[in-house]
């Protein structure tokens, strides 16, 4: 494939969870159910493998080989995009990562910057990620930017701006942060093939006025069909409609909020058996999941 034809990224992505046995280990064979209930229950049809929501810095190179392998070949005839995540501490795992998402056919490769030895510099983040996309050059490259995260103090702008020089394969931007005059820089700064996608999913309004084309995001994996509800009436300029989704959002995220919980009311929705995050996150309390999907049932009664 040749990253100049290829399609751009809109609309919604799933960031998909990692499922795991009780033991522990990887439980691949969930994927396919998992791959039907985005595309036939949510209408989500992209998504975004091996990222934060996935756990991906708690997973082995095998495991994030295994799991990406599974997903392009479940996903196959299903999936319209499918992204998946590299980025690693090490630039040598970064890299054969990314040489095996080329391998198995993924549609893109995302990176986020390394978090322990940190670039000190845009100049830096930019070479690094210079480095990873040259040995998959056919694939679409994105920044995975989320400086919550890594504890990165480098402005996305400084990153991105006429980055295509530098990375011809480079697609766009994931912007999993709060700072919307960076986004907003990024944006002015974006060419016609890029795909801008915003990453927090309780300030998607925000991030849409500012001028996303579309966003990645975990709620997304059992509030898809409401999120392109929100994108159609924002695009339609029904604002009131958009607002109403976005509180109902703010006010589930307001129970008390992490990827533990996130996945456990994936499970509580969807019936899948994705189960439990890995150490050290924590599993949800039983009666503490329940509440919360009795809450998220408050907020988006099944139609």
């Amino acid at each position: 494939m040749d990253p100049a034809v290829d399609r751009k990224v809109s609309g919604i992505v799933a960031a998909t969870f990692t499922p795991f046995n009780p033991d522990g280990h990887i439980n691949p064979a969930v994927i396919g159910p998992y791959v039907d209930y985005l595309t036939k229950k949510q209408g989500v049809t992209n998504v975004f493998v091996n990222g934060t929501t996935g756990e991906s810095v708690s997973l082995s190179m095998e495991e994030r080989k295994v799991l990406a392998e599974v997903w392009c070949r479940e996903g196959k005839g299903k999936l319209d995009q499918l992204i998946v995540h590299v980025g690693c501490m090490s630039l040598k795992d970064t890299q054969e990562l990314a040489r095996h998402a080329e391998e198995i056919g993924a549609d893109g490769i995302a990176v986020i910057s390394p978090s322990f030895f940190k670039p000190s510099t845009a100049d830096a983040l930019r070479e690094y990620l210079k480095q990873v996309a040259k040995v998959a050059p056919t694939l679409p490259f994105y920044y995975y930017h989320i400086p919550a995260m890594t504890g990165i103090n480098v402005n996305a702008r400084d990153v991105v701006e006429g980055i295509e020089q530098l990375i011809p394969s480079f697609r766009g931007l994931k912007f999993s942060g709060t700072d919307l005059m960076d986004f907003g820089q990024c944006v002015r700064l974006s060419q016609p093939n890029w795909s801008l996608l915003y990453g927090v999913d309780e300030q998607l309004l925000a991030g849409l006025a500012m001028g996303a084309e579309g966003a990645v995001g975990s709620t997304f994996n059992y509030m898809g069909c409401h999120t392109k509800q929100l994108i159609t009436a924002f695009k339609a300029g029904d604002l009131s409609q958009c607002r109403s989704t976005v509180i109902c959002c703010v006010l589930l995220l307001f129970t008390g909020f992490n990827l533990g919980v996130n996945k456990q009311l994936m499970i509580e929705v969807s019936g899948l058996s994705l189960g439990p995050p890995r150490l050290p996150l924590l599993q949800c309390p039983a009666d503490n999941s329940q509440a919360i999907a009795k809450k998220y049932h408050s907020l988006f009664p099944d139609p």
